[in-house]
Order: structure tokens, then sequence, then C-alpha cells
């Protein structure tokens, strides 16, 4: 043997004998402490919007341990913690083990946490890995084994376990199986055992080949612990299984992305304790609204039928921030990764609103307009920019400012920007709520920078609530058990947009699916204008790997995007889907409220203009569109600004 071997095993028997005297204190000491109210502790109690209880995957049912199927009890123990009964918190050799492998491989392959370390860290809110949480958790780990029996351990770590995004034994086994704890048999048993440790690895749902995998070897382990027989093991390991990944509370695929985002908020929120022991469980008044929800998945199922596309959506209340519908993805069960609230992609042609509203704040009109035609742009002394029409079409005239958001025009957008200079982009995103770092390039103005959607949200947010800084939020209030309050949403509605320009760029956003915008191509939503009954601001974004789209009144507010998660390109259906599930949501939500829009300020003008030259309309216009304008800018003169950038190639 190796003497740095031999020192190393020296060393960790010393210091494991150290931790056994210093254990043995400590535990003297928690056994005299107050008792830890561990039943009522993890649990969540979500209400929607009208303050009625509502059940997902979280709202744990605590059974007792004679409702849990003995194979299950056996495989946890025989996969998790073989010496938990044995032990007194701490497995010692256990620890020494894992030591010893990972010092040789000099990286972490094996672990020694026990069941009670495992369950003393779900009693926390959130998972720090620091070493105050730690010693917390340590703290606690002796407290459970002073003043709890190893069933009562054993049953309060089966009642609030992760099993792939479905807490506690009772859920998982509905989820799964659809029939209670009780009625697993050994094969069922062995393959929920074999979950916790790697839900979005060993969910039968997501890997089904490495679930079975896991399952063998909980069973070769059970067999080794003497809690089955050989041959039970092999019937068990031939046994054909059903998944059914359907909740026995509600019918949702989506609805658990909510429920994430509420407890992100939750861990963000400096007034909640992190150790549910402190509050004995939460009561969470949320903005989830049902009929929202609903909408956003009866729309999303209807419309998605790519089997390998995924989806990320958000419905908003523009007036109040309150996001009353969420999804992260197509299926929860399938994937437990939130791209609402955690994903960062880029945003395509969903920039230019924020780039036009800047254009106004800096004398554009909607009449103003450049010349479309392919352009090489040169910035930085010798840097050169060639950005493309979609489908590689260009006007080859000078078009509006209106015609360009209609048809999404990239060559006018890079433009304006350059006109404008790249920083002032960069601004207005900060301005209105975007906290991600941007690059100050040409391509900025075609989103080329990677946002969250969430963060989009915000900053449409403002244009849809006519110009008042509205931050969506999920929380209105947070009591703990005893109906205490921890926490109450405090609302404010600052103005920090010029209500006029809000209101012309609120009615440019109209014009991407108007009839008198046809011309050398349709508008963007002009392909789902028949299925709108009432009038919505719209803006399109489409690269190569992610399509996004967002529209409001002043209502509601829905943001959505599409795309695969491994980045392969997205297609002409994806795109085509995602529009009418857009549509279909925000139809279906408002049904038949009677429409409302945006008040027209006192110091708008509305001029008939031909909206594709921005031109006063005549007689012989062919396309007549009303479009408005500040007082005292309206079309009578040249708007074309082409000659003011010198900076530019044309080919």
């Amino acid at each position: 043997m190796k003497k740095k071997t031999k020192r190393f095993i020296l060393c960790s028997c010393i210091l494991i004998i150290l931790g056994i005297m210093l254990y043995g204190g400590l535990y003297l000491y928690a056994s005299f402490t107050p008792k830890l109210p561990i039943k009522s502790a993890n649990s969540f109690y979500l209400y929607d919007i009208n303050n009625n209880l509502y059940e997902t995957e979280s709202s744990s049912k605590w059974v007792s341990l004679d409702e849990i199927s003995p194979h299950l009890i056996n495989a946890t123990i025989a996969i998790e913690d073989k010496n938990f009964f044995k032990h007194w918190g701490f497995d010692y050799l256990r620890i020494l083990k894992a030591l010893y492998i990972n010092f040789k491989n000099r990286k972490t392959l094996q672990g020694a946490s026990t069941i009670t370390q495992q369950y003393a860290k779900n009693l926390f809110l959130d998972f720090d890995k620091n070493w105050s949480r730690k010693l917390e958790e340590a703290w606690l780990t002796i407290r459970l084994e002073t003043q709890y029996s190893k069933e009562d351990i054993l049953e309060g770590y089966l009642n609030t376990i992760n099993y792939g995004g479905i807490f506690g034994i009772e859920n998982a086994s509905w989820f799964y199986f659809g029939k209670s704890a009780k009625e697993l048999n050994l094969a069922e048993s062995a393959i929920l055992a074999g979950i916790p440790k790697s839900p979005s690895n060993y969910s039968p749902l997501t890997n089904k080949e490495n679930s079975k995998k896991r399952q063998s070897l909980i069973l070769d382990a059970m067999e080794k612990e003497k809690f089955i027989s050989a041959n039970e093991k092999e019937e068990a390991k031939k046994m054909e299984l059903t998944f059914l990944g359907v909740s026995n509370k509600n019918n949702s695929k989506m609805l658990m992305y909510y429920e994430d985002a509420v407890l992100e908020e939750l861990k963000s929120i400096d007034t909640i304790p992190n150790s549910f022991l402190q509050t004995g469980g939460l009561k969470i008044y949320t903005n989830f609204d049902i009929n929202a929800q609903n909408a956003l998945e009866n729309s999303i199922n209807t419309n998605i039928t790519n089997p390998d596309i995924e989806i990320a959506g958000v419905v908003m209340d523009p007036n109040t921030g309150k996001i009353l519908a969420l999804t992260g993805g197509m299926d929860y069960s399938k994937s437990q990764f939130n791209r609402a609230i955690k994903s960062k992609r880029q945003v395509g042609s969903t920039m230019k609103p924020l780039l036009y509203y800047a254009a106004l704040e800096n004398g554009f009109t909607p009449s103003s307009s450049f010349t479309s035609e392919k352009t090489t742009f040169t910035f930085s002394g010798d840097k050169t920019y060639s950005p493309s029409n979609y489908a590689n079409k260009y006007p080859n005239k000078e078009v509006s400012m209106t015609y360009a958001i209609a048809h999404s025009d990239n060559i006018f957008a890079v433009k304006t920007h350059l006109f404008l200079g790249e920083e002032t982009l960069v601004d207005m995103a900060k301005r209105l709520g975007i906290e991600t770092p941007l690059a100050a390039l040409p391509s900025l103005a075609l989103g080329s920078e990677e946002i969250n959607l969430m963060e989009m949200m915000g900053a449409y947010g403002k244009f849809a609530s006519g110009g008042y800084n509205v931050e969506p939020y999920f929380i209105n209030k947070v009591e703990d058990a005893n109906g205490n309050v921890l926490y109450e949403h405090k609302s404010t509605k600052n103005l920090v947009l010029n209500t006029n320009l809000t209101f012309i760029l609120n009615e440019l956003l109209t014009n991407t699916y108007a009839r008198e915008l046809v011309d050398d191509a349709y508008p963007t939503c002009y392909n789902i204008s028949y299925k709108m009954k009432r009038k919505y601001a719209v803006k399109t974004g489409t690269t190569d790997t992610d399509l996004l789209i967002f529209g409001y009144n002043p209502e509601l507010l829905i943001g959505l995007w599409s795309g695969y998660d491994d980045n392969r390109e997205v297609i002409p259906t994806d795109s085509a889907a995602l529009k009418n599930t857009w549509v279909d949501a925000m139809e279906s939500y408002l049904g038949d409220k009677e429409e409302v829009w945006y008040k027209m300020p006192d110091n708008i003008v509305g001029v008939l203009v031909d909206p594709i030259t921005g031109k006063v309309a005549t007689n012989d216009t062919v396309n007549k569109r009303m479009l408005y304008y500040l007082k005292g800018t309206e079309p009578s003169v040249d708007y074309s600004l082409d000659s003011l950038i010198p900076t530019m190639k044309e080919e």
C-alpha cells in the first residue's frame, strides 16, 4: 500500500473518531431541544387568483408507512441507505469509503448522505451548498435522530422526496402507475426508488433505458440485503410495466411549470425564512388563472403537433403585471427544465419594437423611410455586416417605417439602428427592464442576442400597459401555517414611457396583419388575421433556431417561444404553428369580452396615408390606411433618411 494512501486512511480515521466524539455531545444536547414539527413542514398550499386552493404535484398528501408498499420501503433502504436502522444519522464507514474512492479517482464518484441527511435537506426551501447550510443540515440531522424514531424519519423522507418533479411517494405512485403507494408491486417499487438520485436521468418517462438499468441495480441490492429472493428479483426484472405520466389531480401536462416559477420567485423574497421548520409550511396566494392556463395549454396541444419541438409561453395582465398562466415546455413529466424562466434564446425581430420606440423618441414617424435593398454596412472603421431579408426578398425601393414593421424588414431595421447609434438600443433595452448584458452591434437590431422570455415580457408589458412600469410577478401573498403574513406584493405603477409615442407604436404593431400592407409580400401575421375578432399589437421573431411572438391589447399580453433544445433549425410549419397558438390562446381567453383598445391621446392626429410609402393618400392611392402621428409631424415632406447615413455601400 502506498504511503500517501496509508496517511489518507489514518487521517480519515482520526477525523471520524473526533467526529463521533463531537456527535455524541451534540446528540445529548439535541435531545433536550424543542421537538421539530416535521409533519407540517415542507407542505405547500397554493391558491389561485380567486383565492381558491388548487392542488399540484407539490401539494403532497402525507401517507403513513403502513400506507406504503413494503417493497418500496425496502427498495429505498437498499439503494439509498442500507444501514439506515443501524446508524445515528451519519454512516461513518460509508463516509470513509466514499472519501477513499473519491480521493483515489481524484473526482466525486460516490456520495455518503443518509436518508436522515436527505430528509433534513428537504426541510429547506432551497438547496444551497455553502458551508453554513451544510452545518444547518448536519445539526438538523442530529435533531431528527434524537427526537424521532427511524420509522418517523423514513416516513417523512418518502413524503417529501422528489420523484421527477412529483413530490411524495403517494403523488408519484398515482402519477406513474395510477395506483396508491400501498398497491405498488416489486417491479414498480424498484423503478420509483431509483428516480430520486437523478430525476432527469432515471425517470421512466424521460429515459426508460436508464430507468430500467437502475431498477436492475436496486433489485440486485434488495436481494443482497435479503429483502427478496433470487426468483422474485428475476421475475421483477422481466415484468413489463406501463407508465402513465398523468396526474390524478388535473389533466395538465404544463401546470407544474407555473409552480416552478412560483417557487423560484418565492426563493427571492427576503422575508420568507429558508427553513420550512420556521413556518410550518406555506400558504402561497398566486396569480394563477385556470381559464388562462387552459386557454394556453389547449391552444398549444391543438397547434403544436411536432413531437420534437419545445415551447415556452407566458400569459400576463398588462395592467398589473400578474402572470396568469405559464408553461416552460410541452410536458413537465418528460422535461422539468423551465424554458420560460431559465432559458435564454435569440429573440429575433421581436427586438424591433424596442428599436422603433427609440426611433420615435428620436424624431422618426410612421412615414419615415429608407430604401430597402441588399446592403453591406461598414462600421467600426473596416468591419462589414451584410444582413438579409427573409427569403432574400427586398422591395428595392423606399419604404416607410410602417411597412418595415409590417414586413419585419431587416435592412430598414439595421439602417435605423446605425442612424440612432448602436448604444441607443442597448440603453432602451435596459430602460425597459432587460437585465441581460447586450452587445452594441449592428446585428442587435435583428435580435442576435439571447434574452430570457420573462425579460421580454417585462419590456412588452410596458408597451401593453400604455407606457407604465409594470413588472411581471407570480405571488400576491405568502402566509405561514398559522395565517401570519410573511410577504405581500406591493404594486408600483410609474409612467416610464411617453404615452403619445407608446400609442403610436401600439398602432404600428397592428399593421403586421393589415390588408393594406400587402405589397411584394404579405405582412408577417397576415395568415392568422382571419382568426382575430379584435384589434391586437403583434410582433413575431424568427432566427435559424428560434421562433417568438408577442401580442397584446389593453387586457392581455401573451408571449411565446418555440424551438428545439438541441438548437436544430426551425422550419416554416413550426412558425405557422406558433402564430396560430398565440391567436387561439388570445381569442379563447378573451372569449366574448367587449373589445377594448388604447385611448388616443390629445396630442395625436390620425392621417390617411399610403402605408407602404408613408406619403399622404390621394385619390389615386390604391391602399389607404390611417396612421398616427404627433401633431405637427404628420406627413407633408419627404421623409427619406438615406442621405444621412454615409457609412453604407449598396449592392
